[in-house]
């Protein structure tokens, strides 16, 4: 029976803010570094540690991984199956496609035989695992997620008088299918740098005429913002094939595996399949796989009115439907009511606001914004009493 505080790491990535994780959980940065991510969890790429011994989490659930897991999580997974995050963008992240389960093993075990070092900048798979994703915002989100609806997609490199890539877009319109839109997205992911020159040279010239409408003004903010940090992209364009959306603090969304989508600005919890793959697909300087991208994405529209994920609400509860087994995620209000929560799996509970203090057994542990407490299975029940707001990840 364990529950004990972690010490996370917290990843100084250069799109992260200086600022919103210490004001929001007061977390300190003295040395003004961008503070991009915090994990909690025992990925070896940023593993969690116990705080009263500095042991690895990883080397804990080792010992007893049958216990921390539950017989379930441990037949099923042999492992902690997801990563618990807060994210904190100042800047875009790059547009990423992260692989199928299927996919991330061939390609692991590829790289591996072919001697490609885990650390390589032209490495594509850190591990064998997908990455399905859900993401809950703290502060206001602005995001891209999946391909817009394909007239949308015309519509708007028409209206935006791409002429340079006329003819691709005179194709996708005659082709409205997953095929045609395989066959556009890897001409633009594939163009030679004079066409790319063009293309953006249509692209900046639209952005002075201006939209034309209301859409296409939301498109041309992203296009503009993303310019300022990346002039020259092939990503530029992805506010024109992609979903822009903005979550209110308290929204939440779901990004399946083989997605496209960025992070634009804002922080928010994310919980994933314990995975780091990620293929890009633009507004970054590293490694671009083009072929490995189009293997990896699957060509279909994102209906945008059906990205938001709609939480089932019970007794002070928000349980996110997802539609994986590698994770589950709450939103738990505490009330001077103690509340009891029986355990189906090993759980990560962080403190969002608020004071929480969590009891198992005889043993009580009080919770501050930005703290986070790991649970084991075989503790059975815990209670939560105070005034606050917990997150909870568990599978």
């Amino acid at each position: 029976m364990s529950l004990f505080k972690l010490n996370n790491v917290i990843q100084n990535y250069a799109w992260g803010s200086k600022e919103s994780i210490s004001k929001l959980f007061g977390i300190d940065n003295a040395e003004h570094q961008p503070q991009a991510e915090i994990w909690m969890g025992a990925h070896p790429n940023g593993c969690s540690r116990v705080a009263s011994t500095g042991e690895l989490l990883s080397d804990v659930i080792a010992q007893d991984s049958k216990n921390m897991f539950g017989d379930y999580t441990a037949r099923r997974f042999g492992e902690l199956p997801y990563l618990f995050k807060v994210l904190a963008a100042e800047t875009p992240l790059s547009i990423q496609v992260h692989p199928s389960k299927h996919k991330a093993e061939a390609g692991f075990a590829r790289e591996n035989e072919q001697g490609i070092a885990l650390d390589s900048a032209c490495r594509n798979y850190k591990d064998p695992n997908h990455k399905p994703e859900l993401v809950y915002a703290l502060t206001f989100y602005k995001a891209m997620n999946g391909f817009r609806p394909i007239n949308q997609i015309v519509s708007l490199f028409q209206q935006a008088g791409i002429e340079s890539l006329s003819a691709e877009v005179t194709a996708l319109e005659s082709k409205p299918n997953s095929a045609g839109l395989r066959e556009f997205f890897t001409a633009v992911m594939s163009l030679d740098e004079q066409k790319k020159a063009n293309v953006l040279a249509d692209l900046e010239q639209a952005l002075k005429l201006g939209p034309k409408t209301a859409l296409l003004r939301e498109v041309f903010g992203y296009v503009a913002e993303f310019k300022k940090h990346y002039p020259s992209d092939i990503g530029l364009l992805s506010p024109l094939l992609l979903n822009t959306v903005e979550l209110a603090p308290g929204e939440a969304m779901f990004l399946h595996a083989e997605t496209p989508h960025a992070y634009v600005q804002g922080t928010g919890l994310e919980i994933m399949a314990n995975s780091d793959n990620v293929l890009r697909a633009g507004l970054t300087p590293k490694h671009i796989d083009v072929d490995e991208l189009i293997d990896n994405t699957r060509f279909q529209s994102t209906n945008p009115d059906k990205i938001k994920l709609l939480p089932i609400e019970k007794e002070g509860k928000l349980s996110y439907p997802i539609p994986v087994d590698d994770f589950g995620f709450d939103i738990v209000t505490v009330s001077d009511v103690a509340k009891q929560q029986y355990l189906r799996s090993a759980e990560i509970l962080f403190c969002v606001e608020g004071e929480v203090s969590i009891e198992v057994e005889q043993q009580t542990l009080l919770l501050r914004p930005g703290e986070s407490v790991f649970i084991s299975n075989d503790s059975g029940v815990y209670q939560c009493q105070g005034n606050g707001i917990l997150a909870r990840a568990y599978n």
